[in-house]
């Protein structure tokens, strides 16, 4: 009986909705402060070794990790303007029933109107 049991039921229930994707300026942006973080991480880690071995490279890397850093955070306050200024401009509103969506639907309609008068 326990088997049955086990068999039937499934390891997991999949989602229906789903998670729309990202808009394209958001999304690079977001793969811009990766690579940025990325490269940040490095400079710290290697200005951290340089300090620990007594190199000259201690303090240029030091300077390098620190401007990286600055550029690190402006990256990822970029995500956010970006996503901003995208809902902004698009008319994005978290709401389902917002007037943003609808004037979406109306403007697909028309599109798709339009299709069909031209085809």
């Amino acid at each position: 009986m326990e088997d049955e049991a086990r068999t039937t039921r499934p390891l997991w229930v999949e989602d229906e909705r789903g998670r729309r994707r990202m808009p394209d300026p958001v999304r690079n942006a977001a793969v811009r402060a990766v690579m940025v973080a990325s490269v940040t991480i490095i400079l710290a880690v290697v200005a951290f070794l340089t300090s620990v071995t007594g190199s000259w490279l201690a303090f240029p890397m030091t300077i390098a990790a620190v401007v990286a850093t600055v550029v690190a955070t402006w990256s990822v306050l970029d995500i956010w303007i970006t996503r901003q200024v995208w809902r902004q401009r698009n008319g994005v509103v978290s709401e389902p029933s917002s007037t943003a969506y609808a004037a979406g639907r109306e403007r697909v309609a028309e599109e798709r109107v339009a299709e069909e008068r031209v085809a």
